[in-house]
């Protein structure tokens, strides 16, 4: 609906409408500057970005725009176009507010108004910082980041309460989700693939509580991950034969190890030739290969029905004839459906999970089994994971910020209801620096994985000297 744009807050002696724009069902009244408009006052002039005041100009701003304008009609416009005639509006909205900035900073209160309207506001740049790895927001005044695995706090903000939570709404309504009292917590995603979390009242005591893991524009890529330090190019060899050659492996870690960014890596390395599925909570997973299928869970409605959990994804992708199937996380009762697919023809498939060491991710894989219901004995179930996964990624946040594969780990059967484990690289932590830099070196145990002769019957060798404790890696 076209409307006008008005300043009320000024008498209306001192503003005269010049002339009304039009364009295209979008329209505006300007104003010519006032005559005789006093000067800015020596408070303003000293500081012109007052930050109160421009935020509350900005925000009134924006809810007049959105009052006002059709932004239907102005989303069909090119983008310079856009630019240009909110340009001219805001510098007359400046002018009524009285509000002293230059060239530069006029400029940088357009493009936040352009980030009103058409992005997530405040949020944007830190968006747009290729530096920012992850944004954590406690209530409207309490921004934090985290840039090389190190917290730091912002001078970012919001309004209000009120601004934050239609940000929120902004972001998990794309996604077709929703958050409010009745469902106060939600999973999301951005459109780039970045994860969102949100909680808000009542759980959220202080106000609305968000977190973005943001994704980096070009996955990381083995070769990446090995220049930064998280493991040796030998272990990174190794890995990469085990995807090539389908043995299935399970990545384990903490929240914000990096374990997503493994997987990620480590299916480049599959073949274009096979088709893959993914399940996920939200998703974000950035898979190379071109026979993709991707599935996504989904919340009840409003009336508590039209959930889709991850173990029904996984058993109906067993009946889109995967070769493998990639499961983001494995967090509940789909682990038992997940293992039945790794035992029945889809070897090479891939899963993550919350553990600390490669031990007590086996001893979490029991457990979510055990939430399936079904009645099946310890001997049984630690004999689907004995013969199911081969492998165990195991990675850590290290109190430094930076992330390391901290043990590759074979299973090797069962012994005695006991599964069988043998290391074959580790992290050996020796102390830290000054600075707080944590120090170790990565060390290969002696131990040759038994997988090998996997490896070399499909041609791929792996030198012997990579598995010698006594050389460096």
């Amino acid at each position: 609906m076209a409307g006008r744009f008005s300043a009320r807050r000024v008498a209306a002696p001192e503003l005269v409408p010049a002339e009304e724009t039009v364009l295209e069902g979008v329209s505006w009244t300007v104003f010519p500057e006032a005559a005789g408009e006093p000067a800015a006052e020596p408070a303003a002039a000293a500081n012109p970005l007052l930050t109160d005041k421009l935020l509350d100009a900005k925000v009134r701003l924006h809810r007049r725009l959105i009052e006002e304008i059709n932004l239907s009609a102005l989303e069909k416009l090119p983008e310079d176009e856009i630019r240009s005639h909110i340009q001219q509006l805001v510098s007359q909205y400046v002018l009524v507010e009285r509000l002293a900035l230059n060239t530069q900073e006029l400029n940088d209160f357009v493009l936040e108004i352009l980030d009103e309207m058409t992005g997530l506001g405040p949020l944007e740049p830190l968006l747009k910082d290729a530096t920012v790895n992850d944004i954590l927001i406690n209530g409207h005044e309490c921004v934090y980041v985290e840039r090389q695995g190190i917290l730091e706090p912002t001078g970012v903000r919001f309004k209000d309460e009120a601004h934050l939570l239609r940000i929120i709404n902004k972001i998990v309504s794309a996604v077709g989700r929703r958050v409010d009292e009745s469902h106060p917590m939600c999973d999301a995603r951005l459109l780039d693939g970045s994860r969102v979390n949100v909680a808000v009242r009542p759980v959220a005591i202080d106000g609305p509580l968000m977190s973005i893991r943001k994704f980096s524009k070009k996955p990381f890529n083995l070769t990446k991950l090995v220049e930064i330090g998280a493991l040796r190019p030998q272990m990174a060899e190794l890995l990469a034969a085990a995807v090539k050659a389908r043995v299935t492996l399970i990545i384990s870690g903490g929240t914000g190890s990096g374990k997503t960014t493994m997987l990620n890596a480590l299916s480049a390395f599959i073949s274009e030739k096979e088709r893959l599925l993914t399940i996920e909570d939200a998703a974000e997973l950035q898979l190379q290969q071109p026979h993709v299928g991707r599935m996504e869970t989904r919340p009840p409605n409003i009336e508590g029905r039209g959930e889709i959990r991850q173990r029904d994804l996984v058993k109906n992708a067993l009946r889109m004839r995967p070769d493998r199937v990639i499961l983001g996380e494995c967090r509940g009762e789909e682990a038992f459906d997940m293992l039945q697919a790794m035992n029945t023809g889809h070897e090479g498939s891939m899963a993550t999970v919350h553990a600390n060491t490669p031990r007590d991710a086996v001893s979490r894989l029991e457990q979510m089994i055990g939430m399936a219901g079904l009645p099946m004995t310890v001997a049984s179930i630690r004999a689907q994971i004995a013969s199911a996964i081969r492998v165990i990624v195991q990675l850590s946040r290290l109190s430094d910020g930076k992330r390391r594969v901290m043990s590759i780990a074979e299973i090797t059967g069962l012994e005695s209801d006991i599964i069988q484990m043998q290391e074959i690289f580790k992290y050996v932590r020796t102390g830290t620096a000054a600075d707080g830099a944590v120090q170790g070196h990565f060390q290969a145990t002696g131990v040759r994985p038994r997988f090998l002769n996997d490896l070399a019957a499909m041609g791929i060798k792996i030198p012997g000297s990579y598995f010698d404790p006594s050389q460096q890696l």
